[in-house]
């Protein structure tokens, strides 16, 4: 079953998911930042795009986010 929210297909190269690899070229002050983003950007598109999958996706970010403050 696919998973969009947690590990979309298309986000994946092999064994490499995409976030994987951008918190690797990033600093971990960059990556935080573009974590924050991604949060704002979906809850902002959520009455537009995808509805509850958008606030899903959000709340993915935030628990990424959470995690690397920890």
């Amino acid at each position: 079953m696919t998973d969009n929210i947690n590990h979309p297909p298309h986000y994946r190269q092999g064994k490499i998911e995409c976030i994987d690899a951008i918190e690797a070229a990033l600093t971990p002050e960059e990556f935080v930042g573009y974590c924050k983003g991604n949060v704002l950007k979906y809850v902002w598109r959520e009455r537009h795009k995808a509805g509850g999958n958008s606030l899903a996706k959000a709340q993915w970010y935030l628990r990424r986010l959470l995690a690397k403050l920890d």
